[in-house]
């Protein structure tokens, strides 16, 4: 790719060069030109034809008689501005590039971000809302960053329209599952679909939607400021009222809260795999690489779509949970772990890992 990619610098500056002569030469060279062009096969010749294309159309041309992929170097491009977190606790992220400097905010484990500038040991990055440096030696880069982003981030459609469809087909005329509001965001499934459409997980079910209704993202876990760090714990502080729980004391909001997301994310599922989503959100609580707060983990940027969508809100608001969510989240807080230390879960897409249900753990 790096061969690729000077060999393309050199055409693309033997081109500005010669686009420069033929601009301020246009008059003293046409007679010329207009012969000699046409004694060449491609490559410089194409660019000094006086019928040319703009500039965008001259570097597609370049690409294709150099054999390069743009997409491919716009993409590699795009990885190499890829950082993401490599810690087990939170890291530090500050307004300049020392240990002494001012604390701006922090970034969990699987947390990525964009590079803005690299020196002396410490990389500028922004995450989120937080835009900071942090030290090298607790970061990843290149095809490291790459490999984790993709193990702990997802794709993610937002819907565009008022009311969409969610058909049992991707086809126009299938049956109509149900329907997801405009803003809702549910996770997309790498499968193979008919152009046109786009495959989702839906009640843990496969679901398929007119793809020119939704905006696909993928998206990973973000950092957290100092200010949205003291607003999150302000918040959680004025909600409680605590109700003892076997392991945990909590407040019985963050109960229903719990069973909201099972409810969201495993209502579908045997109550084996409701506990064990339970199970999950637990296990990050008690993770030094995770905010230490039900409510925390549970809004954290990037990590479980209902949260994001707002329709964890919608479902513990209207009170509307099932049972088997309540009775889930009660036992997961008091210590019950069906799935041990495992902290992710996705749709079973053939991932190793623990499967209940249709999820796999891991």
């Amino acid at each position: 790719m790096k061969a690729n990619k000077t060999l393309f610098a050199g055409a693309l500056g033997i081109f500005l060069v010669l686009l420069t002569v033929t601009f301020f030469g246009q008059n003293a060279l046409a007679a010329d030109n207009e012969n000699h062009v046409t004694s060449l096969n491609g490559g410089a010749g194409l660019l000094l034809e006086p019928k040319c294309m703009d500039a965008t159309e001259v570097i597609s041309e370049m690409a294709q008689t150099l054999n390069l992929d743009l997409d491919a170097l716009n993409k590699d491009d795009e990885a190499s501005k890829l950082v993401m977190a490599n810690v087990k606790q939170e890291l530090k992220i500050r307004d300049e590039a020392s240990s002494k400097a001012n604390v701006l905010g922090y970034l969990y484990k699987d947390c990525g971000g964009e590079i803005l500038e690299r020196k002396d040991g410490w990389t500028k990055l922004r995450s989120g809302n937080v835009i900071g440096w942090a030290k090298d030696e607790y970061l990843l880069f290149g095809e490291e960053a790459e490999t984790l982003a993709n193990d702990a981030g997802k794709k993610v459609a937002t819907v565009d329209a008022e009311l969409l469809r969610v058909r049992k087909e991707c086809m126009g005329t299938a049956d109509v599952t149900g329907l997801l509001m405009e803003g809702e965001r549910v996770d997309v499934l790498d499968k193979d679909v008919s152009d046109g459409w786009v495959c989702i997980d839906f009640n843990g079910q496969d679901g398929y939607v007119a793809a020119s209704f939704v905006t696909v993202t993928f998206q990973i876990d973000a950092g957290e400021t100092v200010e949205e760090l003291k607003a999150r714990q302000k918040r959680e502080k004025e909600s409680k009222r605590n109700v003892k729980y076997g392991e945990y004391t909590v407040d019985a909001d963050t109960t229903l809260l719990l069973a909201a997301l099972i409810h969201c994310e495993a209502g579908g599922e045997p109550y084996e795999g409701q506990v064990a989503v339970g199970a999950v959100v637990m296990n990050r609580v008690r993770s030094a690489a995770y905010p230490d707060t039900i409510h925390g983990v549970i809004y954290a940027s990037g990590q479980f779509t209902p949260a994001m969508s707002g329709k964890v809100n919608r479902v513990y608001e209207s009170g509307k949970i099932y049972e088997s969510c309540i009775k889930a989240a009660e036992e997961a807080l008091s210590g019950v772990s069906n799935v041990g230390d495992l902290t992710h879960f996705r749709r079973n897409n053939g991932r190793e890992g623990l499967v209940i249900g249709n999820h796999v753990f891991y």
